[in-house]
Order: structure tokens, then C-alpha cells, then sequence
């Protein structure tokens, strides 16, 4: 019988990944290819993500310890990609292979033991192996390395736990996510979130729920007709997570129950006046925020008796220890904004190869405008610190002019400017203006 490597292991045409490594094995991780030369990308910016993923956590995650540290092996060269397959490890490490002994011959109910057999005859009983909740490091490490770039571009991708079992919320303060340990976008509802998920994990027992995200900054046209539409794209990436059972984007499944004159949206001289379409029509971003929900399962381990057959058939009774996520929303929520991220990014691409140079030529003018909205914001929360100088000083008499600190802050911009390679005379004009307006404003 002739064998060949899966497709379903690569995700991404324009920008692709393809994920390895099994649960208890030595490591997992993800080869990143076709990612432009020059982008500025450090270990530090994926752990970030990676940290947002990683168990233990809090009392609503599983007890296990796993720093997952990140290794970039290759496609980086000081703190550049190189062009070049970019390959990201994470060693694994605090398994407790051992736990799973006694499953070794039992079909574990929720899981994918029964259909890998099936399909492969043969299969890494482990922790669930390649099955594995533990194979979206991968996927979040690529999607760290996506965020970013789509970060310089304008667009922030975010997401929440907006129902745990029958509790759920309507608001949206996407602030408040790293905030509490459901990942909630609203305070007051993390907290009967928490409960629940508490009194689940009291009996033994485990609870699903939804998860939304939200892509702010998405310009129209991306996407493609028919088979290449982007809801289309999204809905495969968002399902092809382990734990999610179902996806909705905009109105979703409620659309079902609305009028045709409720549904649609309206649009007006300045754009459209609602978004029950979550940002996509005809498989095309519109420009308005694109929204989609995830419907979560339980963790299918749980401490509470099941039944079962073993490989024979013959049937059997199973209770699962070890330590797992009593909801796997709070965690899954980076993995979700992961493949988000994925596929956004790589429409992105494909659109500027559709539009050629013209699209390059806008995305970077979107780039430089989001940097001097940045740069204005940052005068304008110096100019507030220079007042409150400026009373302080008033308040003890203190004379305005600081001729060493000055000096000093000149000193430490020359040494700055020559480490960043920037134009020094044009940015001591540009500080001259800067402290010599503080001056005026502390007086």
C-alpha cells in the first residue's frame, strides 16, 4: 500500500504552516513558510501568545505546569526573518505518560481514539497523541507571528468567553479578557462563568460554552467568491480545532429567526448602519468588524463514570483521572484568535497579489497613518505628564529649566539615535520643538 504525508497537517497558501509533534512526544511545534524577509520577529513576541495558552493558569484550568518556552530553530537571523522556512519548537515537558496506562486498550468516550484506530490502525494512546489539545502551540506560535504583522496593518484581532453552560453575556469590554480567569469580556458575568465552571469541576464533571472574536481593521475586499469565500475559510480554520462543535459568524443561527428587512444591513453615505452580516458579504470582508462565535464542547475527560468498549468490543466502564480543563474556553480563546489570525493574514496576502503594488502602496500608507496616530497619542500623554511637572515644580518652587537633566536626556537620545541608525540633526530639531514647548507648558 502506497502512503503519502496529509495535506490536513498545512494550513495557509500564501501564508503557510504546517504543525508537528504529538502530546507526549519530545516536542510540538509549527514550520512557518513563504514569510517575507526583513519583518522584525523575536521568541519573545510568540511567547506572549504562548503564555495566554499554557495550563495552569488559575483554578479553572487544569492543574498541570508546562512553561512551553519557545525555540525559533531557523528563518531568523538578529531579530530578522530571513525569507526562509521559519521552524518554532516548544519541548514538551511534565507529562505523565503513566496516567494513561490503564486507557491503552479503552476507547475514551469524546475523544478521537476510536476514529484515529479506525482510520490508521495504530495509535499514540498518550494524552490523545496527534489529537491532542496540545498540537495549537503550534498554531498559536504561527498565530502570534500572523497578529503582528496584521498589527502593523491596522488590524487587532481579540476574542472572549461570552457563555459558560446557560450563563451568558452581552456585553463587550474586550479590556476586561485578561482581566479574569474565564477570559470574559464582562466583569460581573466572569464571575457566575467561574461558578459554574467550579461546581463542574466539584462533581467530577466538566461544561462547554461560546467563545467570540472580533477582527477590527479589515479593510473591503478581502476574500474571494464561492469555494474561496473568507466565512467559508474561517468557518473550516475555526472547526478544525478540536473542541469546537459549531460557528457562526455575524447574526449567525438568530438570522434564522429574523425577517429579511431585520437581517439585512442598511447602508447610508457614510457606510453600512449595522453588521448582522459580521463584516462578510458574498464571502468579501465589508470593512465593519468581522465577527464570529464558536460553540465549545465539555472537556470529554472527565473523573465521572462512562461507558465504553475496549478494542475487542467488549464493554467496559471508564473513569478518567489525571489533570484536565474542567471548560476549555479560557484556554482556547488564543487558539481561536490564532486561526483567525491565520486566515485574515493570508487573504490579506493574497489581496495584495491581486491588486499588485497599488494594495502594497495602501497598506503601507494605513501602516504610517496607525504610527502617527500612535506618535499623537504619545505627545499627548507626555504633554499631560509635563503639567503635572509643571505643578509640582510650582508647587515646591523648583526652577523650570534642569540644564544637566536636559543635558543628560540629549546624551542618551545621541546614544539612542546611533543604536535605531536614525537621521540625528533631524531628530534633535524635532526634540528642540518638544522640550521647548514643555517649557512653555510647565511655566
Amino acid at each position: 500500500m502506497h502512503w503519502r504525508t496529509s495535506l490536513s497537517n498545512f494550513f495557509g497558501n500564501h501564508f503557510r504552516i504546517v504543525t508537528f509533534g504529538e502530546s507526549h512526544g519530545r516536542a510540538v511545534g509549527v514550520v512557518i513558510d513563504r514569510v517575507k524577509p526583513g519583518l522584525s520577529l523575536t521568541a519573545e513576541d510568540i511567547q506572549r501568545e504562548l503564555d495566554r495558552r499554557k495550563p495552569g493558569q488559575s483554578s479553572v484550568s487544569t492543574a498541570r505546569r508546562e512553561e512551553d518556552r519557545v525555540e525559533i530553530l531557523s528563518g531568523v537571523f538578529e531579530g530578522r526573518t530571513l525569507g526562509t522556512p521559519i521552524c518554532m519548537v516548544v519541548w514538551n515537558s511534565g507529562q505523565r505518560s503513566g496516567d494513561y496506562d490503564a486507557l491503552k486498550t479503552l476507547f475514551r468516550p469524546g475523544h478521537a481514539d476510536f476514529t484515529y484506530e479506525a482510520k490508521y490502525g495504530i495509535r499514540d494512546h498518550r494524552g490523545g497523541g496527534r489529537a491532542s489539545a496540545r498540537e495549537t502551540v503550534g498554531r498559536v506560535a504561527a498565530g502570534a507571528l500572523a497578529k503582528k504583522e496584521l498589527a502593523a496593518l491596522g488590524v487587532t484581532v481579540v476574542g472572549g468567553t461570552v457563555q459558560v453552560g446557560s450563563v451568558k453575556t452581552c456585553f463587550r469590554d474586550w479590556g476586561q479578557v485578561e482581566k479574569n480567569p474565564v477570559r470574559c469580556p464582562d466583569a460581573d458575568t466572569a464571575e457566575k462563568m467561574e461558578r459554574v465552571i467550579l461546581e463542574a469541576k466539584k462533581a467530577g464533571d466538566s461544561v462547554g460554552g461560546v467563545v467570540e472574536i472580533a477582527v477590527e481593521g479589515v479593510p473591503a475586499g478581502l476574500g474571494d467568491p464561492v469555494f474561496g469565500k473568507l466565512d467559508a475559510l474561517l468557518a473550516g480554520a475555526l472547526m478544525s480545532v478540536g473542541a469546537v462543535k459549531g460557528v457562526e459568524i455575524g447574526e449567525g443561527f438568530r438570522a434564522a429567526e429574523l425577517l429579511g428587512s431585520e437581517n439585512n444591513d442598511g447602508m447610508d453615505g457614510e457606510g453600512f448602519r449595522s453588521n448582522r452580516c459580521g463584516g462578510i458579504l458574498g464571502g468579501i470582508s465589508t470593512g465593519a468588524p468581522i465577527v464570529v462565535r464558536v460553540g465549545v464542547k465539555p472537556t470529554p475527560s472527565i473523573a465521572l463514570p462512562q461507558s465504553t468498549v475496549d478494542r475487542e468490543g467488549r464493554e467496559q466502564s471508564i473513569s478518567i483521572r489525571g489533570r484536565h480543563d474542567p471548560c476549555i474556553c479560557p484556554r482556547i480563546v488564543p487558539v481561536v484568535e490564532a486561526m483567525c489570525a491565520l486566515v485574515i493574514y493570508d487573504a490579506w496576502l493574497a489581496q495584495e497579489e491581486l491588486r499588485g503594488n497599488g494594495s502594497a502602496l495602501g497598506n503601507l500608507r494605513r501602516r504610517v497613518d496607525r504610527i502617527d496616530e500612535e506618535i499623537l497619542e504619545l505627545l499627548r500623554e507626555r504633554e499631560e505628564a509635563v503639567r503635572c511637572i509643571g505643578a509640582v515644580k510650582a508647587e515646591t518652587r523648583t526652577e523650570v529649566l534642569d540644564t544637566a537633566r536636559e543635558q543628560a536626556m540629549k546624551v542618551r537620545r545621541e546614544e539612542l539615535v546611533s543604536e535605531l541608525g536614525l537621521d540625528g540633526g533631524y531628530v534633535e530639531k524635532l526634540f528642540e520643538e518638544i522640550i521647548g514647548h514643555s517649557r512653555s507648558v510647565q511655566r
